[in-house]
């Protein structure tokens, strides 16, 4: 009898320790590369989360824009996923495969094989978007423009504010300028659209190096760039 209770607590513990080492998908994952047929697709910061009670949310950065449910077939290991807010998938679900801290997904959209590498995180990433966020101050111009001119470096108190709503307030010496601004999903551009007609819209890549960025004018012939550092009172 005692050898018997033995060999059915052995049974339960080997159960228990295979059901706690069996992979899941349930937490925070980052999607580190997307790759359509030989074309690298990869959006900026996209992430998604998988909860215990079968419902998901996902975004880009620190916004949740999507949210819904999520079914992984066992047998098939095949992810369905369905968001409440979004456009019905005309697909096939993705063949996932977990190993480590990583998992893949893989299917046929439109003939073309898509493949997705997501790695597990415990924190939200940041899009270019994100890391744009703030106020700046003017600290190098090469090129005249019409939101800043050299002349406003040499002063010091040009700045743009960049607000968390897709709008910029400029102060420079060429005056008080507002309007709305979109950050590229994929790559580190910024368009910027300008309220009236008096200022053109232009678009900008923008290279990060800790609390300074510079900005490049990509619809220019000739060379225009500004240089900015953060900082957080607005120049007198």
């Amino acid at each position: 009898m005692k050898k018997t209770i033995q060999f059915i607590a052995i049974v339960i513990l080997l159960a228990f320790v295979s059901c706690a080492d069996k992979p899941t998908i349930e937490g925070l994952w980052i999607v580190e590369r997307v790759k359509v047929g030989d074309q690298e697709m990869t959006p900026n910061a996209r992430w998604m989360r998988f909860n215990s009670d079968s419902s998901q949310q996902s975004g880009n950065g620190w916004l949740q824009h999507s949210y819904g449910t999520w079914c992984l077939n066992a047998e098939t290991n095949e992810l369905s996923v369905v968001n409440e807010n979004g456009i019905k998938d005309p697909d096939e679900p993705f063949k996932v495969t977990l190993e480590n801290d990583r998992m893949t997904w893989k299917r046929s959209e439109d003939g073309e094989s898509v493949e997705v590498t997501l790695k597990r995180s415990d924190h939200l990433p940041a899009t270019y978007g994100d890391e744009l966020l703030g106020l700046w101050k003017l600290e190098d111009a090469v090129g005249d423009g019409d939101y800043f001119g050299t002349e406003d470096a040499e002063v010091g108190k040009a700045s743009i504010f960049f607000r968390w709503d897709g709008r910029f307030d400029i102060r420079s010496g060429k005056g008080r300028i507002h309007g709305v601004y979109n950050v590229h999903g994929h790559q580190p551009e910024v368009e910027m659209i300008p309220y009236g007609e008096s200022v053109s819209r232009d678009f900008w890549t923008i290279d990060f190096a800790g609390d300074t960025i510079t900005l490049k004018r990509l619809n220019s012939e000739n060379t225009m760039e500004r240089k900015f550092s953060r900082i957080h009172e607005f120049p007198e």
